[in-house]
C-alpha cells in the first residue's frame, strides 16, 4: 500500500508539471502594473436609435463585452453609463468600481504565487460577467418619455472633463448615431441641419470648440460606435457628421478618436 501510494504521488506530481507547462504563460493572469481605468459609456436612448434592429443589437452588445474586457484588470478600474438624451450629464445610470484585488505575492513561494494568481483570476472574471450583465440591461432600457425627443452630445462634455480630474486612464465610448439634436440658439441640430460637407463640419466644429473649451477633457480615448450597416446610405450615416466630432474633440485636446 505505501508503494502505491508513493507512486501515485509521482504520478500526480508529474501530471501537474506536465499540465503546468502545457499551460503556457499565455494563460496566466498578467498582473497589471499601470494605473485605473475610468470607463465611460454614453448610451444613445433618443428615438433615432434603435437597439431592437438585429444588427444594432448585436453590434453594441459585441462592443460592450470587448470594452469590459480590455478596461476591467485590477482593483480600482471604475465604469460608469450614461444615457444619451436631452439631460445627458444628468442621466447616469451605473457605476461599478472593482472590487477584485491580487495580494501582494512578491515574497511569496511559486505555489503560493500561483494560487493567488487563480483566485484573483477567477474573482476578476466573476466581477467581469456581472459587470457586462448590468451593463446589457441598461443597453436595452426603452425611454418613451419626452426626453427621447433631443439628443444633447454636447453635455458629455463635463461628465468626461469630471473623469478626468481623478487622474485615471479616461476611455469613452458613444453607442450613438452621434446626430446632436438640440433647439435654442448657440446649439446644434443635425436633424434640421447637418453639415453638408466636411468642410463645413470643420468650421462648425472650431467655431463651437471656442465655447467648449471651458471644459477639461484631458487625452482620454474615444471610439464612436455607430449603429449603421455597411450598406447605409450617406444620408442616413452623413460621413460629415462624424468629421465634426472628429474635429470637435481635435480642438478639445482629445488623444485618440476612433470611429466603428
Amino acid at each position: 500500500m505505501k508503494r502505491t501510494f508513493i507512486i501515485s504521488r509521482v504520478l500526480l506530481g508529474f501530471f501537474l508539471v506536465t499540465l503546468l507547462a502545457c499551460s503556457g504563460d499565455g494563460d496566466k493572469p498578467k498582473v497589471n502594473t499601470e494605473g485605473p481605468t475610468y470607463t465611460l459609456i454614453f448610451l444613445d436612448k433618443t428615438r433615432s436609435v434603435n437597439i431592437n434592429k438585429a444588427f444594432v443589437a448585436q453590434k453594441y452588445q459585441q462592443a460592450i463585452t470587448d470594452l469590459i474586457e480590455q478596461n476591467i484588470r485590477q482593483k480600482g478600474d471604475r465604469l460608469e453609463v450614461y444615457f444619451i438624451h436631452e439631460n445627458t450629464s444628468k442621466a447616469r445610470a451605473l457605476n461599478l468600481t472593482v472590487r477584485s484585488e491580487l495580494e501582494d505575492v512578491s515574497a511569496a513561494s511559486a505555489t503560493d504565487r500561483e494560487a493567488a494568481e487563480t483566485e484573483f483570476s477567477l474573482s476578476l472574471s466573476r466581477e467581469k460577467a456581472q459587470i457586462r450583465q448590468r451593463v446589457l440591461q441598461q443597453l436595452v432600457v426603452q425611454n418613451s418619455g419626452s426626453s427621447n425627443q433631443e439628443t444633447d452630445i454636447w453635455a458629455s462634455l463635463p461628465v468626461i472633463a469630471k473623469a478626468n480630474e481623478t487622474g485615471a486612464t479616461v476611455k469613452v465610448y458613444y453607442l450613438s448615431d452621434m446626430i446632436e439634436s438640440v433647439k435654442g440658439a448657440g446649439r446644434r441640430d443635425f436633424q434640421v441641419k447637418p453639415p453638408k460637407d466636411n468642410a463645413q463640419a470643420d468650421e462648425w466644429a472650431k467655431a463651437d470648440a471656442e465655447q467648449l473649451k471651458r471644459y477639461t477633457l484631458g487625452s482620454p480615448d474615444i471610439t464612436m460606435i455607430l449603429p449603421f450597416e455597411p450598406s447605409a446610405s450617406v444620408k442616413e450615416n452623413n460621413p460629415a457628421v462624424t468629421q465634426y466630432w472628429q474635429t470637435l474633440f481635435s480642438e478639445l485636446g482629445v488623444g485618440t478618436v476612433n470611429e466603428e
